[in-house]
């Protein structure tokens, strides 16, 4: 459970196993995903690394296969699924499996160079055969000379234009566009064919020079009827020959194609697994008898059993007379961070592992975050009509992970990575709307309103029928018996404020000291998860030093200042008499107790004077205490080890910069008090984004689905069909995924800015380790 807080636990461990048995050690670790092996040669260049070649030739096989997959894929060949064995090819096995591909490379160019051969004479002839069959119906000059060819379909404008301009009219052009049948187009390009007729051998020739500036193919035309007729003949044999032959090579490509893709993901697996194994055989070290191999990991230590099963299961498995051997080994490396995550978990350490990777054993702000996260994007997000669909949306993605997984769409696959997370933001955004009493900006009346408007009315109230007709607007006074029941609505508010003119001033009120409250509770956790920290790491002069003034200086004013919202809200007063809190708050830090109205209770200047003076007290607690504590406790060392006469004593004495140690305390100290200011201020935004959030939904309603509503003309349903497709597009771009993305964006500034600043520290390194799962999945 603890490691579920803060990363695992790590250690280094040295390996020794045979060389022999190498490959099957590795693959098994590889297999359990759980080891990160550490470089013991940190120095040496890349290309003068043992298995360099080893690692090359791995490269070299995964290009061909790489050309493989795209001639599958553009042959529309479905490749199997996944493959999933544990085993790997033997290092003399690896020359056959290159041989193969070469082979099958070679084979496939070959097959390709041939085709597309085969496939530019069959062009050619179809050509010859259009333009001969559409020869006879030109104008025909018999004494003159032409040119006949095919040029492309969107070159022919400007080839005739140029042809009048430099020729000035002295020609003759005839053209049509080639229509061939649908199994005879293996060209998509549209072409035409054209002839030229022309008097002279001069101007014959420059005609010529412009068809192959415009890559026009030209071809021979015989004068003689006769002779046209015979060579359409020939051309339409040769055409036949050359569909039969393209017909095999095409058999005979795709038969070759679809025996590579019944085996391309094993071999792709297999290749990778290689490659991830020669790269790790090059982070570790041989002895001078080439048999034995000496490697250092990390590793979690609950997992060092584990990893001392797989080492001996691949032992076994290639018949090594040695068991290996695992030594853990002390170290004053800090050791990479390990968080443990499943499906559910891995989309908010994501979010964590964005900011910055924790320290080594810190506190993990993840599990926190699962519900704090949620939590805040619904306060700005919280609407139960809103926040069900997005509930519907992440469930299906939930339910169908694998077939969007397959999609291969970075969106798409962003959105399945985050499903939890929607998830949760969904249904927090359901419970927060239901607190608003908000849903497409309706209310729900459940429970029944403890308001009531009859007490208003003659004899117990001021209120006659003309009261109803002249005037706009009705204030019930709850002071009249009946009216108010005394009693709260059950859950959430009361539906009667949907209603009320004066919704807005009351709802903006209620959530703007909401949103306070919440921010300093926020804050207040964070700084209470660093005193666990400092607990941990028994840093117990930090707890003094550092944790008490900041806790003792943000409740002393901010914690005050929740105390008199809280106050406020249970105590009975007159509107028109109640202080201001922001009022109250100011005068307080300025000592300002001359005007009228600031007094919410008896022993209010007292208290509040007396809060003031500590927070102000606490700074230089937090300023000076720490540094001079430091610098007393190294004087004292430094006199000692003088007194021992130890030589190193000079060198600590200068390495020990006090300058440096008040510059960095003195920033903290001004971030901490200051960020405790700005940082509290930075939380109304989750009143502004609620805000805005529910008057885009009533603007919607009322500018878009009202209107139709009160439709009552015939066409009306169809009329509230066509609205309510534009209400609901609306709704679904402006209101969920623009909005939904903005509380997104707000809430995760809320959390790295505000909240894990206080104790996460995330300058750590990640855990990486040889996983052949996350190879697969990277797939």
């Amino acid at each position: 459970m603890d490691s579920f807080f803060r990363s695992e636990e790590m250690c280094l461990v040295q390996l020794f196993f045979q060389t022999e048995s190498a490959h099957n050690c590795i693959n098994e670790l590889g297999h359990l995903g759980l080891v990160q092996f550490k470089d013991l040669n940190p120095g040496t260049v890349a290309f003068q690394r043992r298995f360099v070649k080893e690692v090359k030739k791995c490269e070299e096989m995964e290009r061909i296969l790489r050309f493989l997959e795209n001639e599958v894929v553009k042959s529309n060949i479905p490749i199997p699924a996944g493959f999933t064995s544990e085993t790997i090819p033997l290092p003399r096995d690896v020359l056959d499996l290159e041989s193969s591909f070469d082979k099958l490379e070679q084979e496939l160019k070959e097959i390709n160079s041939n085709r597309d051969t085969l496939r530019q004479n069959f062009t050619q002839l179809m050509e010859i055969n259009h333009l001969l069959k559409v020869f006879d119906a030109f104008l025909f000059y018999p004494h003159g000379s032409f040119v006949a060819g095919v040029i492309k379909h969107e070159r022919f404008p400007a080839f005739e234009k140029i042809l009048w301009r430099l020729f000035h009219g002295n020609f003759v052009l005839r053209h049509a566009e080639i229509k061939p049948h649908e199994e005879e187009n293996m060209d998509p390009v549209k072409k035409d064919v054209f002839v030229v007729f022309v008097q002279g051998d001069q101007i014959r020739g420059k005609i010529r020079k412009l068809c192959d500036g415009f890559h026009a193919s030209m071809y021979p035309c015989p004068n003689n009827a006769y002779a046209r007729k015979e060579m359409r003949t020939n051309a339409n044999t040769r055409i036949e020959d050359l569909r039969l032959v393209l017909k095999r090579t095409e058999e005979f490509r795709a038969t070759a194609l679809t025996a590579a893709a019944a085996n391309l993901q094993e071999w792709t697996t297999k290749v990778k697994k290689m490659k991830a194994i020669y790269y790790t055989l090059n982070l570790c070290n041989i002895d001078i008898t080439q048999k034995l191999i000496v490697a250092e990991i990390w590793c979690p230590v609950s997992d060092l059993n584990s990893v001392h099963t797989a080492l001996i299961h691949g032992s076994e498995q290639s018949g090594s007379s040695l068991s290996p051997v695992v030594n853990r080994i002390q170290t004053q490396q800090t050791p990479p961070t390990f968080n443990r995550v499943n499906s559910f978990t891995s989309g908010f350490q994501s979010i964590i592992d964005a900011y910055g990777v924790g320290n080594y054993q810190e506190i993990n702000p993840a599990p926190y975050t699962m519900v704090t996260f949620p939590f805040l994007f619904a306060v700005m997000f919280g609407d139960c009509g809103h926040g069900l669909v997005m509930t519907l949306l992440a469930l299906w993605l939930i339910l169908h992970q694998e077939h969007f997984r397959k999609l291969k769409n970075e969106l798409i696959d962003m959105l399945v990575d985050g499903r939890y997370i929607i998830f949760l933001m969904g249904l927090f955004s359901i419970y927060t709307g239901l607190i608003y009493n908000d849903c497409f900006s309706k209310s729900f009346n459940v429970f029944g309103s403890s308001w009531s408007v009859r007490p208003m009315f003659h004899p117990h109230g001021p209120w006659t029928n003309d009261t109803l007709h002249d005037s706009g607007h009705l204030h019930l006074d709850p002071l009249v018996s009946g009216v108010y029941s005394g009693n709260p609505y059950p859950f959430g508010v009361d539906p009667i404020w949907n209603i009320a003119s004066n919704k807005l001033s009351f709802l903006n009120s209620y959530k703007m000291k909401m949103s306070v409250i919440m921010g300093v509770a926020h804050m207040l956790f964070g700084v209470t998860l660093s005193l666990v920290n400092y607990i941990f790491f028994r840093n117990l002069k930090d707890v003094a030093l550092q944790f008490i003034p900041e806790v003792i200086f943000m409740l002393s004013l901010f914690g005050y200042l929740i105390f008199l919202i809280l106050y406020k809200w249970c105590v009975v007063m007159k509107s028109e008499s109640a202080p201001s809190i922001l009022l109250l708050f100011i005068n307080m830090i300025l000592f300002d107790y001359s005007s009228e109205g600031t007094v919410l209770y008896r022993t209010q200047k007292t208290v509040q004077i007396f809060l003031v003076v500590v927070a102000v007290l606490m700074v230089p607690w937090l300023l000076f205490a720490k540094p001079l504590l430091l610098y007393r406790k190294h004087k004292g060392t430094t006199l000692w080890n003088s007194y021992l006469h130890i030589a190193k004593s000079s060198s600590s004495l200068n390495n020990f910069n006090m300058a440096d140690i008040f510059v960095y305390q003195g920033i903290h100290t001004i971030e901490y008090c200051l960020g405790c200011i700005s940082n509290t201020a930075s939380y109304l935004r989750l009143w502004a984004l609620s805000l805005a959030h529910a008057e885009l939904s009533e603007v919607l309603w009322k500018m878009v689905l009202q209107v139709a509503l009160r439709v009552t003309s015939g066409m009306g349903s169809v009329l509230l069909a066509v609205t309510f497709a534009a209400f609901a597009v609306l709704t679904v771009t402006i209101l969920l995924v623009m909005e939904g993305l903005s509380a997104f964006l707000h809430a995760l500034r809320l959390h790295w800015v505000e909240f894990q600043n206080k104790f996460y520290k995330g300058s750590g390194y990640k855990f990486t380790p040889l996983s052949f799962d996350r190879m697969r999945d990277m797939q």
